[in-house]
């Protein structure tokens, strides 16, 4: 009985744990400026070709005057953050709490913690201009196909996604092209010009700067269909309860 009466309590406290998190995502990040979110495999060793490209690019985009988010961690995250960091930019790290524990990277100059997977994904997301996935595993994987999921149902995601370094991820979009879209027909001809391969840092910097230029921001947008609320008119007299 105990149990059962405590239940809504802590999902009532869990809320506002979520709101929290939410609210301090939004205000640290409104204002940081264009941002491209940059994914990839947390094991990738320092002397990988991957490792050092991912660093090299990070610091294009950095001078094409845009902010760089990693997941916060090791591998291609850190690779990311120190290529923004070293080249005088905003490097932000948006870390997790996970049972293993994930170890924050040194090179972070702006670094959030979340607790809920789902709040960390969309501040990902929210305020990219960009979206560059360099090979990685299962979480990588997620990042990518979320995008596309967002940029082809909901019509919300207004930016390119890459995928930096064509010979890792050449087998997963022939898979896509031959049994998804040509077999069958579960996707769309247009649903493969949602992403794009590259294997230079000067490349993806200059698809994201173009698309900059020609679309303006991007991030997420509210669904076509639907409308913001109108708030209500505020008497002057009247305070708002805190």
């Amino acid at each position: 009985m105990i149990e059962i009466t405590d239940r809504p309590i802590r999902d009532l406290w869990r809320i506002f744990r979520i709101m929290a998190e939410f609210t301090e995502g939004f205000e640290e990040l409104a204002s940081v400026g264009p941002a491209v979110s940059i994914f990839g495999s947390a094991r990738t060793h320092p002397n990988h070709h991957h490792y050092k490209l991912a660093v090299e690019t990070a610091a294009e985009l950095v001078k094409a005057g845009f902010t760089v988010i990693t997941g916060g961690g090791g591998g291609i995250m850190e690779a990311a953050n120190k290529g923004a960091a070293r080249a005088g930019g905003t490097s932000i790290g948006l870390n997790i709490e996970l049972p293993v524990e994930q170890v924050p990277n040194a090179y972070q100059n702006l670094s959030l913690h979340f607790r809920y997977f789902f709040v960390r994904k969309v501040m990902f997301l929210k305020y990219a201009n960009g979206f560059i996935a360099f090979p990685g595993g299962y979480g990588t994987m997620d990042e990518f196909f979320e995008s596309l999921v967002l940029i082809q149902t909901l019509k919300q995601a207004t930016f390119p996604v890459i995928l930096m370094c064509r010979d890792y991820w050449a087998g997963l979009i022939a898979w896509i092209r031959d049994v998804m879209l040509n077999e069958y027909q579960h996707i769309s001809p247009e649903d493969m010009n949602v992403f794009t391969m590259a294997d230079e840092p000067d490349e993806a910097v200059k698809i994201i700067a173009n698309f900059r230029q020609q679309h303006g921001p991007g991030g997420i947008a509210l669904p076509p269909g639907m409308k913001k609320k109108e708030e209500p008119a505020k008497h002057p007299s009247r305070k708002v309860p805190l």
